[in-house]
């Protein structure tokens, strides 16, 4: 058994987990927080990202003794029922999700997107391109991919009218 301590969606948590603990596990089953989906267990569908300290990964592929000391932020962490992120509006919106299995993940994966290439820097193709870690069998793609450009753009006008 191993102690971890962590930053999850910016509450200090802590909780003794055997070794081989999933993060995925740790977040879901441990912390109670069923945002982040276990699709695959082998990092091939990307249900299960989040972000770790300011990086999208697949929860599935790290321990949470990996995770020990890091931020965590999940689809929980980013937005609330009363106030979406400005990607979970778009995606709701824009009709990019179907079951809604892969839209954790490919919520989170977008809000990397957007931080690493910032706002109103995305394109189709890099869009589509950036997603290829991420599996939705429901859809062609065409409305999450219309959904990241849109909340892409709205972010670039919200910041532009901060300053």
């Amino acid at each position: 058994m191993s102690k971890v301590s962590m930053v999850l969606n910016g509450k200090s948590v802590s909780a003794d987990v055997e070794d081989r603990t999933l993060l995925v596990s740790f977040i879901r089953d441990v912390r109670g927080l069923t945002g982040t989906h276990v699709g695959c267990d082998t990092s091939q569908c990307g249900a299960c990202v989040v972000h770790v300290d300011g990086k999208a990964v697949k929860s599935c592929t790290l321990l949470a003794a990996q995770a020990d000391g890091s931020e965590v932020v999940t689809l929980e962490g980013i937005g609330s029922a009363d106030s979406l992120h400005p990607v979970q509006a778009a995606f709701r919106e824009h009709h990019g999700l179907q079951c809604g299995f892969c839209t954790p993940g490919m919520i989170m994966s977008a809000v990397d997107m957007i931080n690493r290439h910032g706002a109103g820097n995305l394109d189709e193709a890099t869009i589509r391109d950036e997603l290829e870690g991420n599996i939705c069998r429901c859809t062609g793609y065409h409305n999450i991919v219309k959904a990241i450009k849109a909340a892409s753009d709205q972010m670039a006008g919200m910041a532009q009218a901060a300053e």
